[in-house]
């Protein structure tokens, strides 16, 4: 043990500084940033009452047990822990650390003389979960060893990697022929072995990424890359599997994703521009095709054409794991890129699909979230009180802090518009302090405040959102004038304490049509958030046909309605529609129907509360 640790500490200090020369924006320390308001305060109901509740003595039992031989059990840990975490870098809070650090400890007890970790039995090894789960133990001790620097725990991820390496690669087991959905679920361990190559520089795990990467072009695996620069479609790179949970399925959309986000890690370190191709290729697609109103994708949990699809019936659709992998794969591609098309898509998918997911009090998350119907909780799984989805749906939410505010040379980009208040370094080495005063987006308006230390010239890039077509922006009291939807407003200037930004967005009620034209349904958007009808708060049939009355720009006219009307509802508004089956064109007269933000409808969790988001419609309205 001893000899080791010496060559890890060698080994650590030898390493030249991990450089990212491909990303273009930087997370600023979630110690340094602060959430209020309505996602501030989920953000502190998740980590109250769902990471500091878990119960990590039923996480580290399979571990212990070691008798699996086809179940997920050790994933649950990895993803506690990589939540608990970032909610323990961005609050500090003791008894969070206290958790992690007992958490950790029992697990590397459980590690064996040879370096697993995991809960499969000798003679399962390699089969079915076995690599994911052992996947997600190293993103947890990577995670946690980023936090505290305990060498120890390095040292433990870097015998985990030792030993899977003599079990996998050239000569010895193929690693897209283990486990399942075409060997995605196992080599998407690319991800934490470029970080461990990262933290130690041992190359051994940089060529075990490679090889990974080369297996997947060979005629038993994912073809993630060729498949990808020809431009195949997600949904279409293979053929529907006779069995969904098989080998066979290659569309699984979370494990697909996870695969692409390691081959991002990949290309900071060999700077190979054919995989960060693959990515953007793959990416488009799935925005294009698969990403649907509220942020999210899939049915039964794989990529099926949904975005053209997302106004028929389809089974286990959103799944949350699917959510948080999309947010984070947007994430990683901001960092990369700094095109704000993948802030606003994170935005989004946060507003509705992963606050629709989420228990009003933060203690679980639903594993699909339907657009029609009601919320439920998914089943528990692998004979333990939790499932994939309620250990991921933290994870998602940690990263709102996580781009909310950024860093480039120039200066900083304001992704997230919420009150609360950022402490950013600039490029002087100086400090700046940012505060934010708003319930946006509820209103329109936001005040931003800057206070540098001194008067100093850097840049502030402000995210201005694609569907904001009319935005105001005010420097103290000068209007800009070059402001573009769908792109960031860079102010280059000399800075002094107390200086305003003002923003006014524009706010008015989008329609979205379906795409199919067989299929006319509508759906309404104010800002990021979908609205949606609820049937406790409507006394008719939500199901019935409701036609929008749009105004002659196209925009339907949306009141706010106090949010009294009913508790644990967010936002309500009115607006004008025809509705009813005996629709009588134009001239019909319009009632006031109410609709509510996406993530509060249905939120009781009980089959009587229910709520559509796409509307039946009986003709085309191209008229006001």
């Amino acid at each position: 043990m001893n000899r080791c640790f010496a060559l890890l500490t060698v080994m650590i200090c030898t390493v030249p500084a991990f450089c990212k020369p491909s990303d273009r924006c930087e997370s600023i320390p979630l110690k340094d940033i602060t959430l209020r308001g309505f996602l501030g305060e989920r953000m502190a109901l998740c980590i109250q009452n769902r990471i500091l509740a878990q119960d990590i003595s039923e996480l580290i039992q399979p571990f212990q047990r070691r008798e699996e031989t086809r179940c997920w059990q050790t994933e649950f840990w990895g993803k506690w822990a990589t939540s608990a975490v970032w909610a323990y870098r961005y609050t500090r809070n003791p008894n969070l650390k206290a958790l992690l650090d007992r958490s950790v400890k029992s697990l590397i007890a459980t590690q064996t003389a040879d370096g697993y970790i995991g809960n499969y039995s000798v003679d399962s090894r390699l089969q079915q979960w076995d690599i994911w789960g052992r996947k997600y133990t190293l993103l947890g001790l990577l995670a946690y060893y980023d936090a505290t620097a305990d060498r120890s725990v390095l040292l433990s991820a870097v015998r985990l990697a030792d030993h899977l390496l003599t079990e996998l690669g050239p000569g010895k087991a193929d690693i897209v022929k283990t486990g399942n959905y075409r060997g995605m679920a196992s080599s998407s361990i690319l991800e934490p072995m470029v970080f461990l190559y990262n933290r130690t520089g041992d190359k051994r795990y940089l060529d075990f990424a490679e090889y990974i990467v080369r297996q997947w072009e060979t005629p038993d695996g994912p073809r993630l890359i060729s498949k990808a620069l020809q431009g195949v479609p997600v949904a279409e790179r293979f053929p529907q599997p006779p069995t969904w949970w098989s080998w066979e399925n290659g569309r699984k959309a979370y494990e697909m994703m996870s695969c692409y986000e390691g081959l991002l890690e990949l290309y900071r370190v060999s700077g190979n521009e054919t995989h960060l191709q693959a990515v953007l290729e793959t990416v488009r697609n799935i925005l294009d095709d698969e990403i649907g109103v509220a942020g999210s994708g899939a049915s039964l949990e794989c990529w099926y054409h949904g975005r053209m699809r997302q106004t028929e019936p389809a089974m286990h659709t959103m799944e949350t794991c699917v959510t948080l992998s999309w947010m984070k794969l947007c994430l990683n591609l901001l960092r990369l890129t700094r095109d704000s098309q993948f802030a606003d898509q994170i935005e989004i998918s946060a507003y509705n699909a992963l606050l629709a997911s989420m228990v009003p009090d933060g203690s679980g998350f639903s594993k699909y979230t339907p657009l029609v119907g009601s919320r439920g909780f998914g089943e528990n799984q692998c004979g333990m009180s939790i499932n994939c989805c309620i250990a991921n749906g933290p994870r998602a939410v940690m990263l709102l802090p996580q781009f909310a505010c950024m860093t480039e040379k120039a200066g900083i980009l304001i992704n997230l518009y919420c009150p609360g208040t950022a402490s950013v370094s600039l490029p002087s080495g100086r400090t700046l302090i940012i505060r934010q005063t708003t319930d946006y987006p509820v209103s329109d308006s936001v005040r931003i405040t800057l206070q540098p230390e001194t008067k100093e010239a850097f840049t502030v890039s402000l995210r201005i959102p694609f569907w904001s077509e009319k935005t105001e922006v005010r420097v103290n009291r000068e209007k800009e004038h070059s402001v573009q939807a769908g792109t960031y407003l860079v102010l280059s200037r000399i800075w002094k304490p107390g200086d305003a930004i003002r923003i006014r967005f524009d706010m008015r009620g989008r329609i979205v049509r379906s795409l199919q034209e067989i299929h006319r349904h509508v759906a309404v958007m104010r800002g990021p958030v979908v609205l949606a009808r609820d049937s406790r708060l409507d006394s008719l049939d939500i199901g019935e046909v409701a036609v929008p009355r749009l105004d002659p720009d196209g925009y339907i006219e949306l009141t706010p309605v106090h949010p009294k009307i009913r508790p644990g509802v967010w936002m309500v508004f009115q607006g004008k529609f025809i509705t009813g089956w005996n629709y009588e064109g134009a001239d019909g007269i319009p009632r006031a129907l109410p609709l509510c933000d996406f993530a509060s409808s249905a939120n009781t969790w009980s089959t009587r509360s229910r709520c559509r988001v796409w509307l039946p419609q009986l003709l085309d309205i191209t008229k006001p």
